[in-house]
């Protein structure tokens, strides 16, 4: 073949000899942006984000505008929690790539950390323009609507997921919240328990706790426990598993039995002064008031806690101390003017006392702030009758 012949091929593209194509060959510059973006998104995989970072600086300086580089720099900043500064560069990126599909998700994403759920939503739209059979899109669109209580259009959404994949798991669990937001806890129970019938064996520990709160809220006391109890078998010191079971034995009057679950949080958080003074009731009911005394007066070392103090009130009353309980309960009425419950147990230990007439008067004062209680109404019948 003559020289000239292997000229015209190789000008021709026809000749490769070992050498690539012209139209192959990349120029320096945009091989190695091609190289360092792989590199950054793997380094930003292994959580190696500062080496990351590196990289789409480095890209950066070749090429100010990359589309690849920006992104890569959000999710970086997203990454280390710094979700005002992910937002500037997923804005920078759409300023100079609309529609740059990573750069909206990430930029949504962001918005939903900083719980401006209005604005993530507005994103995520904008993302469905381009691809609007996208799952994972669609599920976090009705998550936000759901945070912003658009009960209608979160609901709307979940459904249109579950009428591409029906058994997707986050939007059945997502309208299990949702209804359960809405305390419209039957309907909440129905997409829990599908999620549990669905895989019963490795369902997750939430679904359980999440099916059992249905029950205690629906005051299927019994029903819960087996649930809480399931939960209880997975993890020995979950909290919502203990605080699920302490409450339905609670609910069931077995304060002896809701005892056992809330000292069992206690050996855990000592100081937590919501389940100090859930115990010190238990202990009241089960009249021993020492031991009552003392968890509410835990709890009121630590904060001050109006149901600790109407605990202690009460205990005070129950032993027939009423003119502690009086000073105690007035104290009360101040600071929630409002609670028809105090006045109902303030008007008791006048009564107790022998006052009648004071029992009526602090009823009435409840009543001239215009709330209607039927259990007021009645407790001022039975005194005047």
């Amino acid at each position: 073949m003559s020289e000239m012949n292997l000229a015209n091929q190789f000008y021709n593209g026809e000749f490769h000899g070992g050498l690539p194509r012209s139209a192959d060959i990349k120029p320096p510059k945009t091989t190695e942006i091609s190289d360092l973006s792989k590199q950054g998104y793997q380094l930003l995989k292994g959580n190696k984000i500062t080496e990351a970072i590196d990289c789409f600086n480095r890209i950066l300086e070749l090429d100010n505008d990359n589309n690849y580089a920006l992104v890569g720099m959000g999710d970086a900043a997203r990454k280390r929690g710094g979700f005002h500064e992910a937002v500037s560069y997923y804005q920078r990126c759409l300023d100079r790539h609309p529609g740059n599909n990573y750069a909206l998700f990430g930029l949504a994403d962001c918005y939903k950390a900083l719980n401006q759920f209005h604005k993530a939503i507005e994103i995520w739209e904008q993302y469905l323009l381009h691809d609007h059979t996208n799952i994972t899109v669609l599920t976090r669109v009705a998550d936000a609507y759901r945070k912003i209580r658009d009960f209608k259009h979160s609901k709307m959404v979940y459904l249109k997921v579950l009428e591409m994949e029906d058994q997707n798991p986050y939007a059945i669990i997502g309208l299990g919240h949702l209804h359960y937001d809405f305390k419209e806890y039957r309907d909440a129970l129905f997409y829990w328990e599908k999620m549990f019938q669905a895989n019963r064996e490795e369902v997750d520990i939430r679904v359980l706790t999440s099916i059992g709160n249905c029950h205690r809220k629906l005051k299927t006391f019994s029903d819960g426990i087996i649930y809480f109890e399931m939960a209880l078998r997975r993890e020995p010191c979950n909290f919502y598993a203990l605080f699920g079971l302490a409450d339905c034995y609670r609910g069931m009057n077995q304060q002896d039995r809701s005892l056992e679950y809330w000292n069992r949080i206690l050996e855990q958080d000592p100081r937590n002064k919501v389940i100090l003074t859930r115990a010190g009731d238990a202990y009241r009911h089960l009249e021993n008031y020492e031991k009552a005394v003392d968890y509410y007066q835990r709890a009121l070392n630590i904060e001050f806690d109006i149901y600790a103090v109407l605990g202690l009130a009460l205990a005070a009353k129950a032993q027939g101390r009423y003119a502690e309980a009086v000073e105690s309960l007035g104290r009360l009425i101040q600071q929630d003017p409002r609670n028809y419950r105090l006045y109902l147990e303030l008007s008791e230990c006048y009564l107790k006392q022998g006052d009648k007439h004071q029992a009526q008067e602090i009823l009435e004062n409840f009543q001239r702030q215009g709330i209607r209680s039927q259990a007021v109404m009645e407790m001022i019948e039975h005194i005047k009758d």
